[in-house]
């Protein structure tokens, strides 16, 4: 498999789909941006006015404060890859609904299975839930479960799935800012780590192995 013609092909398509209503009103569909071999993917719910209008993920406030988030544990946004659930805007910004999730969560398996990241954030409560239920965890609520690493299997990857409130929560109710600062510098930190290490010692094997 060609992984740059897949990748051309699934955009294509999510440009071009009209699977689902929300095509009637969207502007623009957002598929998402960043390196598409990137350790590190970030899942939100669905774009918003300003991702409608642009065709890009998480570009009003709450992509400044995002992007600020990545930033403040020494990446940059280039760095990884950014995406939703629903590649096109609910009307009047409402929650996706199940059948809209439903249809349009092909396209994110396929985004997974070919970024093959090594941690995934789900930003929100609705990108939480259908990645603990990919993942075969029950899902309770985020103020339980946020900043809880998950080593897990989505799609045949094998990754560590963290998740945390999305930071448009975090605007309208300052008072989950620090928690979702803190899972930045604790949690979704030590998980990139972790995930690095491990990467580092499968090396250091083979070059061992090879000695």
């Amino acid at each position: 498999m060609d992984k740059n013609v897949e990748w051309k092909k699934l955009i294509e398509e999510i440009m071009s789909c009209s699977k689902c209503p929300l095509h009637r009103s969207r502007r623009n569909p957002v598929p998402g941006e960043g390196r598409v071999d990137a350790d590190i993917m970030f899942i939100g719910e669905a774009p918003g006015v300003r991702e409608d209008e642009t065709g890009r993920p998480f570009v009003g406030a709450a992509g400044k404060l995002l992007t600020e988030l990545i930033e403040s544990i020494g990446l940059k946004r280039g760095d990884v890859y950014i995406t939703n659930i629903v590649k096109c805007r609910p009307p009047g910004n409402r929650d996706p609904r199940d059948e809209e999730i439903d249809t349009c969560l092909p396209y994110l398996l396929r985004q997974i299975r070919l970024i093959e990241p090594k941690v995934i954030v789900a930003l929100g409560r609705h990108a939480g839930r259908v990645l603990y239920s990919l993942a075969g965890l029950r899902w309770a609520n985020m103020s339980v479960l946020h900043g809880r690493v998950y080593d897990v299997v989505v799609e045949g990857v094998r990754v560590k799935l963290v998740a945390t409130y999305h930071p448009a929560a975090a605007l309208y109710n300052p008072r989950l800012r620090d928690s979702l600062v803190g899972d930045f510098k604790n949690s979704i930190l030590k998980a990139i780590r972790e995930s690095r290490e491990s990467v580092s010692r499968k090396q250091t094997t083979l070059v061992d192995f090879f000695k």
